[in-house]
C-alpha cells in the first residue's frame, strides 16, 4: 500500500504523530544558559556567554600561536577524544590565568577598564603585547 493510497484520516493521524515526536524532542533537548554549563572558571566572569568565552580563547590562541592542547588535556577514556577543559591538569593552563589576571588588573588600572568583563571585551593590552605570537614571550629565559 502506497502513502498516497491511504485514506486522508491516516494521512492525519501520521501528520499529528510526526508533530507530537517532533515537539516533544524540541520541549526535552533544551541548551544551558549562556555561563551556566562552564566549570572551573577562577578568572573568567562565571557569566561570561558562549560568544565571548570562544572570543578570548580564540585570541589567547592567536596571540600565543598556540591551540588548546596547549592549554587543556583531552577526556580520558571519552571516544571521540574530547578536551577536558574543566582540568587544571597542565601548568600551562595555570600560568595562563595568572596572565590573564595580570592582563585584566593592568587594563583596569591604566586604561580605565571599568570591570573585568569590559577589561577582557576590549582590552588595550592583551597577550600580543608581550607574546608577539609566541607561547613564551620573545627574550624571556
Amino acid at each position: 500500500m502506497k502513502l498516497t493510497d491511504m485514506r486522508p484520516n491516516n494521512k492525519a493521524l501520521i501528520a499529528l504523530l510526526l508533530f507530537i515526536f517532533i515537539i516533544t524532542a524540541i520541549a526535552t533537548t533544551t541548551p544551558p544558559e549562556d555561563g551556566e554549563h562552564y566549570t572551573n572558571l577562577k578568572v573568567l566572569p562565571k557569566k561570561i556567554s558562549n560568544e565571548e568565552m570562544e572570543s578570548v580563547m580564540y585570541i589567547i590562541d592567536k596571540q600565543l600561536g598556540v591551540n588548546c592542547v596547549y592549554c587543556h588535556v583531552p577526556k580520558k577514556d571519552v571516544f571521540p577524544k574530547r578536551m577536558d577543559f574543566a582540568s587544571d591538569e597542565k601548568p600551562e593552563k595555570k600560568i595562563a590565568r595568572e596572565m590573564l589576571k595580570m592582563t585584566i588588573r593592568l587594563n583596569r588600572k591604566y586604561f580605565n577598564a571599568s570591570d573585568d568583563l569590559q577589561a577582557i571585551r576590549k582590552p588595550k593590552m592583551w597577550c600580543k603585547t608581550c607574546h608577539r605570537g609566541y607561547p613564551v614571550p620573545p627574550g624571556t629565559p
